[in-house]
């Protein structure tokens, strides 16, 4: 496996969303915050490169970095401890020897008008594979930023917004 520590920061762009032909499954949802308001939305999709295209349009959050994650569980109840851990397989949390998990992904970062525009690929998660298993997954947002290394979730804290990922029609 190629070293993350080199490929992650070129895995988000703080560019807005851009155009690119999907040719995989594709997951979506509304983006949840504690309060059960709707945030935003969140699109996960398979390229044809083979990247899965993560995109986060998202409103009402604290300024700084923000961990995101996919987890286990297509759930969003409560303090959104419901969803699970992430989207774990049989590897490590963060760009540590036998990480990442599959549904780690890069910190989001929020400027003071709370809105998050987030695009982020990962080349270690498969839509079909990891996020479309019997009890679905579901994408949070944490309050503080992953630092990449702690395990099992990157220190990121408490979950402020959840979204339940749902299979889009092709």
């Amino acid at each position: 496996m190629r070293s993350l520590t080199l490929a992650l920061p070129c895995l988000l762009l703080a560019a807005p969303a851009l155009a690119q032909d999907e040719t995989g499954a594709r997951v979506t949802g509304e983006l949840l915050n504690a309060e059960g308001s709707n945030i935003g939305s969140v699109s996960i999709f398979e390229t044809p490169s083979g990247l899965v295209r993560v995109n986060v349009q998202a409103t009402e959050l604290g300024a700084g970095g923000h961990g995101i994650h996919m987890h286990e569980t297509g759930e969003c109840e409560g303090d959104f401890s419901s969803a699970g851990g992430h989207v774990s397989g049989d590897m490590q949390h963060g760009l540590v020897e036998g990480g990442p998990h599959p549904g780690d992904l890069p910190n989001g970062f929020v400027e003071e008008d709370g809105v998050l525009s987030y695009e982020a690929f990962s080349d270690w998660t498969s839509v079909e594979d990891h996020l479309l298993d019997d009890d679905g997954s579901a994408l949070i947002i944490h309050s503080n930023e992953d630092d990449y290394e702690s395990q099992p979730s990157g220190e990121s804290g408490s979950r402020v917004a959840c979204a339940v990922l749902s299979e889009a029609p092709s």
